[in-house]
């Protein structure tokens, strides 16, 4: 695929620096709407590192190569708090679909699956990856296949 319109990869990168953008759908989930996104967003509820607090993030499935599995990648790379947060606690809950608050285990894949899963992405959403892995490489500086990407498994 050729490279996406640079006001596509502007505009992406401007929205995901934006909190009440990228916050904005949790707010359906806390209503019971989060199907309105389909199955390719989830809500992921986990406890703060240091405080203990429940804390929510919406991110992207790149993943569900199992029932039961959903696989993420932490788009901002070692600073997502939310990757902190489910390296120190990884019990978690996962909204997704029509499935709310379900308990899952969160882990870190290691590099050879990351490859496949990532690779698996790129051949089936074309655009999405041309868009986000130009916004990654211009806003962190690094290449997408170099993120951790997260499986979480439901209990």
């Amino acid at each position: 695929m050729t490279d996406p319109p640079t006001w596509l990869v502007r505009a992406t990168t401007v929205a995901l620096r934006s909190r009440g953008f990228v916050r904005a759908p949790i707010g359906l989930y806390r209503r019971g709407l989060g199907w309105l996104l389909g199955r390719r967003i989830l809500m992921l509820e986990h406890r703060g590192r240091r405080s203990g607090l429940v804390r929510r993030v919406v991110l992207e499935v790149i993943g569900h190569p199992l029932p039961g599995r959903y696989v993420v990648v932490a788009g901002f790379g070692e600073r997502a708090d939310w990757l902190r947060n489910v390296r120190a606690h990884p019990e978690v809950r996962v909204s997704v679909g029509r499935l709310r608050s379900a308990p899952a285990t969160a882990r870190e894949l290691p590099r050879q699956d990351t490859t496949e899963v990532l690779e698996s992405y790129q051949r089936a959403h074309p655009l999405a990856w041309a868009v986000l892995s130009r916004t990654i490489e211009q806003s962190l500086g690094t290449d997408l296949e170099s993120l951790p990407v997260v499986a979480l498994d439901l209990s």
